[in-house]
């Protein structure tokens, strides 16, 4: 059988290809995001070797690109794997129960975000039981400074992660600024939650809480969406924040597998 080019033979009967590959979707699951340049340089490997491994994982569904030229953000794949396995308890079995108690109690839209690049995707939602209430948003994605959510998450990060996260070139192209980013992530930080009101859906606000791991990294974050002509002051959003983060709270708690 002849060997592909750049290919060595296997060593311990390990396949370099292989290995390669699996570094890749390792390197881009830890940072979000990733240039053609990165991956050769961290892989060790050439730019034609590098594009092949990019274009075999976006194949598979590891990664995905936007537009040509674009950095390589995690897939969905990825997504479902790191949905299906956690250290006690999947993110969904975790969260699932806490939505609808938190939709139940505030009779809004109870959703549960994760991170992908520099956007958010919802991955679950439970519907309140109000006849003016926000439709369950499963599936969408949404940059991520412009939902609760994703801000939330953003917090997490120190600035030189958040640059890197989310590079200028984005914000400008949706309208929005770097010291509008940091001002709604400082604020962030210093109240424990996170807002927005119709950034992402001009008829949708929400509050929004994150999910951490037991490092501090933010694992998803859970929301609260409402009618934005229900809620669209700071105040309003205060009153469901403490049922928000109590949420946030329990899942991390469930994760861990301290509760039933």
């Amino acid at each position: 059988m002849r060997k592909s080019a750049g290919e060595r033979p296997p060593s311990g009967g390990v396949l370099q290809s292989a290995e390669h590959a699996l570094r890749l979707v390792l390197l881009v699951a830890r940072r979000g995001s990733v240039t053609l340049s990165e991956v050769a340089a961290e892989l060790g490997v050439g730019a034609s070797t590098a594009h092949r491994l990019l274009s075999t994982c976006k194949h598979a569904g590891f990664v995905r690109q936007d537009r040509p030229g674009a950095p390589y953000l995690a897939g969905p794949a990825v997504l479902e794997l790191s949905l299906a396995t956690t250290s006690a308890i999947t993110l969904r079995d975790a969260a699932d129960p806490v939505l609808r108690d938190l939709a139940a109690a505030t009779g809004e839209t109870a959703g549960f975000a994760v991170l992908e690049g520099p956007r958010v995707r919802f991955v679950s939602c439970l519907e309140g039981g109000g006849s003016d209430r926000v439709a369950s948003r499963v599936g969408m994605v949404f940059p991520a400074h412009r939902t609760a959510g994703g801000k939330a998450m953003l917090a997490c990060y120190d600035e030189d992660e958040l640059r890197r996260r989310i590079p200028r070139v984005l914000l400008a192209e949706d309208g929005a600024s770097w010291p509008e980013l940091l001002r709604d992530v400082t604020r962030v930080r210093r109240r424990g939650w996170a807002a927005a009101f119709g950034e992402s859906d001009p008829a949708v606000s929400a509050v929004g809480a994150c999910v951490r791991t037991g490092t501090g990294e933010p694992r998803a974050a859970v929301t609260v969406a409402v009618p934005r002509m229900r809620m669209s002051t700071g105040r309003e959003a205060e009153a469901l924040a403490p049922q928000t983060v109590a949420a946030a709270a329990l899942i991390e708690r469930r994760l861990r597998g301290a509760v039933d």
